[in-house]
């Protein structure tokens, strides 16, 4: 059951290689790359990340609306900086690490807007709740890398992260900020 995500995932890579075989040279680069996000309890900001990742991108900045960007994040690299609380996240009320190891993110579209920006809309799967998202992106090069940042925001509760007694609000508030910053090789000039 818990290999369900995880075929899936790479059924949607295998298509988007099949697809567009340019893009096996656009590539993450993990190093330089980061997933954070910020959560409120009870009212103080709690500041998090996420140490393992990988995307598999195919962009063409002459026809964004053939992009195709899956991501896939192994939800037990969270990093809170506090043992007992990364060990509290991967049990059955929070990420349900053993049953739903990773959260996935599959674009449906790309929008593209001014001056290097792009909305990039697609299915966010995290815990085994699928929602659909607008992401901003902003993409910048520098030499042969291109870094794509932005942040939005998610209601935890749709993703049933914090059953039980922590769907109370008024201790973890149902607002989470994520940011990203990707850095990719591969991808043509803007």
């Amino acid at each position: 059951m818990s290999l369900r995500p995880t075929l899936r995932f790479a059924a949607v890579v295998l298509a988007i290689a099949a697809a567009a075989p340019a893009a096996a040279q656009q590539k993450l680069v993990p190093a330089q790359s980061e997933i954070s996000f910020t959560s409120k309890q009870m009212g103080v900001p709690v500041d998090g990340r996420f140490r393992k990742f990988d995307a598999q991108i195919a962009f063409d900045p002459k026809k964004p609306e053939t992009a195709k960007i899956a991501m896939a994040i192994d939800l037990a690299s969270v990093a809170l900086g506090v043992a007992e609380t990364e060990a509290e996240l991967a049990k059955p009320d929070w990420f349900h690490i053993k049953q739903f190891p990773q959260a996935t993110f599959q674009s449906t579209s790309v929008k593209p807007l001014a001056g290097g920006k792009y909305e990039v809309a697609g299915k966010l799967a995290i815990k085994g709740a699928s929602r659909d998202v607008v992401v901003p992106v902003a993409l910048a090069q520098n030499g042969g890398q291109t870094t794509a940042s932005g942040q939005f925001a998610i209601k935890r509760l749709d993703f049933r992260i914090g059953d039980g007694d922590w769907k109370d609000t008024s201790m973890v508030a149902d607002d989470v900020q994520v940011k990203f910053k990707l850095v990719l090789a591969g991808v043509p000039a803007l």
